[in-house]
């Protein structure tokens, strides 16, 4: 399989106070996911190599929250509010962006796949068996 050719993509929070890039193909598969923050939140994400991701301001206005085992480090705008990336559970050397910051005409999200958060480990496990973890 041909890998696709990837692209310096911008993005930030609401109020612009915390700006990023991420490494990233011009079309992508976003995921949803249904766990209580995700859902809560709206996020839609895009996991990425702790290489492919740096941010380029506001690392002064970066608050985290962590819950249960404190693995993931939800980070967020402290100014503004908005989780504009974050460090997941399922790949915590790497970086969750949340497809819905990027500044617009980035990329194209070609397909959502649907990821059951609510059944974590269950849905993590059925996702490495495939590879695709």
């Amino acid at each position: 399989m041909a890998k696709l050719p990837m692209h310096w993509k911008t993005g930030g929070c609401h109020c612009g106070a915390v700006r990023f890039e991420v490494l990233a193909p011009d079309a992508i598969e976003a995921k949803e996911c249904n766990c209580s923050i995700c859902r809560m939140t709206g996020y839609l994400y895009l996991i990425v190599e702790k290489e492919r991701f740096r941010i380029v301001e506001g690392q002064d206005k970066i608050a985290t929250y962590t819950f249960n085992t404190g693995t993931a480090q939800h980070q967020f705008c402290s100014v503004c509010g908005i989780k504009s990336f974050y460090v997941p559970h399922s790949k915590p050397d790497g970086f969750s962006v949340n497809v819905r910051c990027l500044d617009d005409g980035q990329l194209r999200v070609a397909r959502i796949a649907l990821f059951d958060g609510q059944h974590w480990e269950d849905a993590f496990a059925a996702l490495a068996a495939k590879g695709s973890a």
